[in-house]
């Protein structure tokens, strides 16, 4: 499996620099936004072949620690951030299906 960059049919979708980010910091063992919503959409990606970095010590809650980080970094807002980044998730994910079904 290759990863998000080097599909030229999943370049330029909406959310594809997520994606790509998530998949540069779960390799890189960073814990970042980008890294846990890739975790958490990792078996719908790994489903459009899209290779999933599985660090050491990942989370098996990786819903519960993204909305955690975000909570961490403005508890007023972690709520409609973490629906955002969840949307752009399905975005990508939905037209990526599409994408592939060409």
């Amino acid at each position: 499996m290759s990863t998000v960059g080097r599909q030229r049919p999943f370049k330029d979708l909406p959310g594809e620099d997520l994606v790509t980010g998530g998949i540069e910091d779960l390799a890189a063992g960073r814990n970042s936004a980008a890294a846990l919503l890739v975790s958490l959409a990792a078996p719908r990606l790994e489903a459009l072949g899209v290779a999933v970095p599985t660090p050491a010590g990942a989370t098996d809650r990786p819903a519960h620690q993204l909305y955690d980080l975000l909570a961490d970094e403005g508890s007023d807002s972690a709520h409609s951030r973490y629906n955002a980044l969840i949307g752009r998730m399905a975005s990508f994910c939905r037209a990526a299906e599409r994408a592939s079904a060409r």
